[in-house]
């Protein structure tokens, strides 16, 4: 009997499947490391047009987080403050320095500060701070100790993961209504206070798919 082809070639099927592997998880990995976005990665921390310190404003001045924040417990965003917000203080307080300076001009010509959002959910995302608020989350939860960062970073994955494991399990995070949800040192020192928080404010969060996808 003629041999058409050589033994070795029995081995290419496996070959070439491996090889097709190999390649579809190296261009799963360019793509991740090199094409998702920036925003959505723990650390995340953007230029600002300002350098604001939020360790300075809400950590050493106390300054609490709805001053400038102002819709965070009226709807689903928080917003950024407006230049106007700035300058309640600033009209009188460093005027001559640098970065006062840019907000006074920008107050001047009326023209809004390019702050860069630095939590950044995707459009297919819905997420809305004052339910959470309401429940009784408080901003470290997501945030961070925001009063210690001199600039603003992402601490958490804000992933589909991440959220579902506290919609499972939101007693953690909760806090009496006596404690502010600006309060970044607040820790819940017995599991059971968070259970009958969660009992008496009847939470139940959703961890469908139509309750974060709309």
């Amino acid at each position: 009997m003629t041999v058409i082809f050589p033994k070795w070639t029995n081995r290419m099927p496996s070959i070439l499947g491996a090889s097709a592997l190999m390649a579809g998880l190296f261009v799963v990995g360019v793509v991740w490391i090199y094409f998702s976005p920036r925003h959505l990665d723990v650390g995340y921390s953007p230029d600002q047009p300002v350098l604001y310190s939020h360790k300075l404003h809400a950590g050493l001045m106390g300054m609490d987080c709805r001053y400038c924040h102002q819709t965070v417990e009226q709807g689903p965003h928080a917003t950024v403050p407006s230049t106007e917000t700035c300058m309640n203080c600033h009209t009188s307080v460093w005027t001559s320095r640098d970065p006062i300076q840019k907000i006074t001009q920008a107050y001047a010509s009326a023209v809004p500060m390019d702050w860069v959002k630095v939590h950044l959910l995707p459009d297919y995302a819905y997420f809305n701070h004052s339910a959470h608020l309401s429940a009784g989350v408080g901003c470290a939860s997501c945030h961070g100790r925001v009063d210690q960062m001199e600039v603003v970073r992402q601490v958490e994955p804000l992933s589909m993961a991440w959220c579902l494991d506290c919609h499972r399990d939101p007693e953690p995070h909760l806090r009496p209504d006596s404690v502010s949800p600006t309060d970044m040192t607040f820790v819940l020192r017995d599991p059971d206070d968070g259970l009958n928080l969660a009992a008496a404010r009847n939470l139940q969060p959703p961890v469908h798919c139509s309750g974060c996808h709309r």
